[in-house]
């Protein structure tokens, strides 16, 4: 608490630091920058100077980059000739050799760490070497570091990078971020509560601490950079450090990263000042989706409020209940179930109708365009981040990036082929492809055995239940059984979620991408194809399939030849629908998506403590006095390991919102509580538990983009056959307008349901012992066949035929309809914001101007030159005037950005 308040205090005044203070230049730009984009060399803390905190050993260059890596200790012999020793200094500077100390170098001897690495392994030997030669090479790019190891016991070395002024220019001017570096003063007078909003923004400034990151990040990351060499282990990680010295930082904590401002907007500005524009766009696509859940979720409680408020009046639901009916209903399993009475189901009936009614169509089709809205609200809103982060140019950018650097940082002998090794070529990636391909299809397979596994375990627990001499058991098989079933299937998704997650990344490196872009899409797809699969085939089953493949009595379908295929409840299958999707999708919000994220880092941080604690179990009294540096800190941090499972989590969401909430109508507004929760958990998790992330610069998110617009798509054609198939709504449809007599939905009940002989039953099927209050000739079934009196006995009947292609029909116009809604909604709203438009036709009518301009000077210097030249053949002064004022076109060359032409 007391380091957060000391943050939070203001910083002391300072003055705008010449290009050879922070930035340490050796004869940098004469070009000053000021200090509403710098933060204060000052560092307010209590705790520890700044040069031990987030500076190198002299105070003056800022740490901008870390690479840590993992050194093998073994048993010093000290001053041994004949033993490779490496030793470090306390200020982080080699050692020189005996003969060229100083006096005061002298000094120094005694904060040495003598490292002894004994008998070099070969590997170990190898992975120095790369280091040195990469570590050099850097510095000969401009890059300058310091060595050190603060975790001495542990073997950890942090190599810490600083970024001099000229390589930020120069990786600035390629990656074209446009940054100001001139004092802009107002000619009319601000209001006072304007200029104190710009001075607050102006304090919160970390922009070249966060440009040092992705500079940094960018350099090392250019062809084969610190991304391989971390996987083939010469370093263990590498990241940028959190910096608090800035205010930005607990700025975003108080005002982001608490639960406690859940109603505020959320600072995406800021958060893509300090993390870059990558997270910047996840954050500022959550924010919209969860703006847009808002309306969803009213129109769902509406619906639902609907339901309820019908229910008295509903006549099905009435009627099932009614127990003056009298329908006898067929066992519904082999010898141990009795006949029963459809009575008995009413709460099933009732409960059904608060999401089977007819405001469920009408929120379907609202649902299907509220996901085009949402993908054109969303293109408008990246559209407008893009301008303001001036990111509309970045493909060609990126394009280009391959031949900024032509030479390779890293050392080359380590990426040269083999002797005889030629470029993989597209049949040498055929395996790589065929068990990628294979080994999907196997995850298929493995899914639908846990999904058929419940579905033995619901038939089996059914039958044995229904054996039950108590009756409270019988009388809750169906849900016990349901109920039980669904929380198996949540803890399948969950185990399996997370195999599939590691299958995935195996299978893309199998494929060898050529680009790490390559690598994250195809990673994507494939994650998502087997978490969606795992995710929605129980749903699936219970949507379409439950059921149709029951038979009839007389007539069922048996598995492993002694137990029933199971058929859905007395009030059809979309009650059971809506409690699948219901308990999956909370549990998998609840527990995958908030408890994992808080629990496991916690777990994970707490594994590395007691690991480190047994690695070193005796450290020196001031080695645990001291107050570690940022960068020990930092490390000790969780990994950043990528946006994919932070948007994982959120389409798949997506899809339980859009896929099937004609069956549960309030979805969206539990993704909207869970969202709210989830975006400062994010927050949190991305300010206190986990290492800065590179700032990585994107103009949209990716693929995801295009997943999304695929399950909107998707969605409406899934709506519109939980709608034709799953509920009643077509055969309630057809009943009211074709067969009723009286144009009302009296006498459903008995239309839906079709008659047996029970002296037709097979033997071993009846009752074993019927305590059925009187004798039973004929049962009743739910399904449209002939009567038993009929020639056509048990045959599908006419009904069943019309109410089928009714039921295709509604399909295919639902889905048109909806499709060509989208379209419209599409035209309509026009991709780029008004204002943006406008502004760039202003930014297009400026540089024309511009050029102009240019181009008029240009003449005026021609003319001058003549008329010169005319006047004065002998002198050479009209000559060196025009070539220097063309040279010096307006032009500084130390900032090339501010270059408004050259000649």
């Amino acid at each position: 608490r007391a380091a957060r308040d000391t943050r939070r205090s203001a910083p002391e005044p300072w003055s705008p630091p010449s290009p050879r203070g922070d930035r340490n230049d050796s004869g940098g730009s004469n070009v000053s920058i000021p200090h509403t984009h710098l933060c204060p060399p000052q560092v307010v803390n209590n705790f520890m100077d700044p040069e031990q905190r987030l500076y190198f050993a002299d105070g003056k260059r800022k740490v901008d980059y870390v690479l840590v890596y993992h050194c093998h200790r073994r048993p010093s012999a000290r001053d041994s000739p004949d033993q490779h020793r490496l030793s470090v200094i306390s200020n982080g500077s080699f050692p020189l050799r005996a003969a060229q100390k100083g006096p005061e170098e002298g000094k120094a001897e005694r904060g040495e760490v003598s490292v002894d690495l004994g008998p070099a392994d070969p590997a170990e030997g190898e992975k120095r070497m790369i280091r040195e030669e990469f570590e050099a090479n850097l510095k000969e790019a401009g890059l300058e570091m310091e060595h050190g190891s603060e975790h001495k016991a542990h073997g950890h070395t942090f190599v810490r990078i600083h970024a001099p002024w000229q390589v930020l220019s120069r990786e600035a001017e390629f990656l074209k971020i446009k940054v100001a570096t001139k004092k802009v003063r107002h000619r009319a007078p601000l209001p006072s509560s304007t200029l104190d909003f710009i001075q607050k923004i102006r304090d919160l400034g970390c922009t070249f601490y966060w440009l040092c990151g992705l500079c940094v990040h960018t350099f090392l990351s250019t062809l084969l950079g610190i991304t391989t060499l971390i996987a083939k282990g010469v370093y263990e990680s590498a990241f940028p450090l959190h910096d608090v010295s800035c205010p930005l930082l607990p700025i975003l904590h108080d005002e982001w990263a608490r639960y406690g401002v859940f109603y505020k907007y959320q600072p995406v500005d800021l958060i893509r000042k300090y993390f870059g524009e990558k997270i910047g766009l996840y954050f500022a696509w959550l924010g919209v989706y969860t703006q847009l859940l808002i309306p969803a979720s009213l129109v769902g409680i509406i619906v639902f409020l609907y339901g309820c408020a019908t229910l008295d009046t509903n006549v099905p639901s009435l009627e099932m209940c009614d127990t003056m009916q009298n329908f006898t209903m067929c066992p519904l399993c082999d010898g141990a179930c009795d006949y029963w009475e459809l009575s008995t189901a009413c709460s099933t009936a009732r409960a059904s109708h608060l999401f089977d009614n007819p405001a469920t169509v009408f929120f379907a089709i609202f649902m299907s365009l509220w996901a085009a809205m949402f993908l054109e609200h969303w293109k408008r809103r990246q559209i407008s981040l893009n301008h303001s982060w001036d990111l509309t140019g970045m493909e060609e950018e990126e394009t280009h990036a391959v031949t900024h650097h032509s030479k390779l940082i890293v050392p080359y002998y380590i990426f040269l082929p083999q002797p005889g090794q030629e470029k993989l070529t597209w049949r040498d990636r055929i395996p790589g492809y065929f068990i990628s391909i294979s080994s999907i299809l196997l995850m298929f397979g493995v899914t639908f055995s846990a999904v058929f596994s419940v579905i033995i375990y619901r038939i089996t627990v059914s039958a044995l239940m229904a054996m039950s001499t108590d009756g409270a058991t019988k009388a809750n098989i169906r849900v016990t059984v349901t109920a039980t079933a669904v929380i198996i299937n949540l803890v399948v998704i969950l185990i399996l979620d997370e195999i599939y997650g590691t299958v995935a990344v195996w299978l893309t490196e199998l494929e060898i991408p050529k680009t790490e872009t390559n690598f994250e899409e195809r990673l994507i797809l494939k994650a998502f194809l087997l978490k969606f699969m795992n995710a929605y085939a129980p749903i699936f089953y219970v949507a379409f399939f439950k059921g149709r493949f029951a038979g009839r009595p007389g007539g069922y379908v048996y598995v492993f030849n002694d137990y029933r295929m199971e058929e859905c409840a007395p009030g059809g299958c979309l009650i059971e629908l809506c409690i699948q999707l219901s308990i999956i999708m909370l549990g998998k919000q609840l527990i995958q998506n908030n408890i994992f994220e808080i629990g496991i880092p916690k777990l994970k941080k707490l594994y590395r403590t007691l690991k480190d604690k047994e690695q070193a179990p005796s450290e020196s009294e001031e080695q645990q006095g001291r107050v570690r540096p940022q960068w020990v800190l930092d490390y000790g941090l969780e990994p950043f390991n990528g946006l994919t499972p932070e948007y994982m989590e959120m389409i798949i969401q997506f899809g339980f919102v859009s896929l099937f909430v004609a069956s549960f109508p309030l979805a969206p507004l539990f993704a909207l509580l869970n969202n709210v929760i989830e975006i400062r958990l994010d927050a949190k998790k991305f300010v206190t538990e986990l290492r800065r992330p590179d700032a990585i610069r994107a103009k949209d998110i990716g693929i995801w983009y295009n997943i999304l617009s695929g399950m909107g798509k998707f969605s409406v054609i899934i709506n519109a056959f939980v709608i034709s198939f799953t509920s009643d709504f077509i055969p309630r449809l057809m009943y009211q307008y074709m067969y009723s007599d009286t144009g009302t939905m009296y006498g459903f009940i008995d239309h839906t349901l079709s008659y047996f002989n029970v002296s037709n039953l097979k033997p071993g099927t009846a009752p074993v012992v019927s305590n059925y209050p009187k004798e039973v000739t004929f049962c009743r079934y739910k399904d449209y066949r002939e009567p038993p009196w009929s020639p056509d006995a048990y045959q599908f009947s006419k009904h069943y035929w019309a109410i089928l292609a009714a039921r295709l029909g509604f399909v295919i116009l639902f889905q048109n309809l909806v499709m060509f809604m989208s379209v419209l909604v599409d035209w309509v709203i026009p991709d780029v914001p008004k204002n943006i438009s406008e502004q760039q036709k202003k930014e297009k009518a400026m540089l024309v101007d511009v050029f102009l301009r240019e181009e008029k000077e240009k003449l005026q210097h021609t003319a001058s030159f003549k008329y010169t030249s005319e006047h004065s053949p002998g002198s050479g002064a009209g000559l060196w005037h025009w070539m220097c004022s063309s040279v010096l076109f307006k032009c500084q060359p130390e900032l090339p950005k501010q270059c408004s032409g050259t000649r």
